[in-house]
């Protein structure tokens, strides 16, 4: 673990091998699993849990109730909310369930869950939950592919060039 100007809060659990970047936030009782990797300037606020094998790149913004699953990659820039009706006493969590990708600049809205194996594309708005194996994006985030046909279109992209 680098030590260059982080905050690592009280009661942090921290996985082995994880690694954690310059200028990065750990909040009182967050929970990183094995293997995991965070970015320079994430802020990971207090009680957020992130399983293990993640990637969280940097300036990604986890505020207090997430949940990530494990080997999630999260993209640079990527905005989780947890205040449906700010400023209000009441939280509610994101949920990123296991293998999904949430790509660069992504904002994902207090309480929605990212089904497992989901991609969510950059700059994306996700203001209601993403079934699994669905890959989403715009303003607000649409189910535009399967996983199974966003994979197939990136291999026939792959093979052409």
């Amino acid at each position: 673990m680098s030590t260059i100007a982080q905050h690592i809060g009280e009661n942090v659990r921290l996985g082995s091998n994880v690694r954690v970047w310059h200028f990065t936030y750990i909040g009182d009782g967050a929970e990183i699993g094995d293997n995991t990797k965070v970015g320079s300037l994430v802020h990971i606020d207090y009680d957020v849990k992130i399983g293990s094998d993640c990637k969280i790149e940097g300036m990604a913004y986890l505020p207090p109730l997430t949940r990530v699953g494990d080997r999630v990659f999260i993209g640079p820039g990527a905005v989780f909310t947890n205040d449906p009706y700010p400023m209000s006493d009441r939280m509610v969590g994101v949920v990123v369930e296991d293998d999904a990708v949430i790509c660069a600049g992504a904002v994902l809205m207090p309480g929605v869950t990212v089904g497992a194996r989901s991609v969510v594309g950059m700059g994306s708005v996700v203001t209601r939950d993403v079934p699994p194996d669905s890959v989403v994006f715009g303003n607000p985030a649409k189910v535009r592919y399967t996983k199974e046909a966003y994979l197939a279109k990136r291999d026939a992209l792959l093979r052409k060039g």
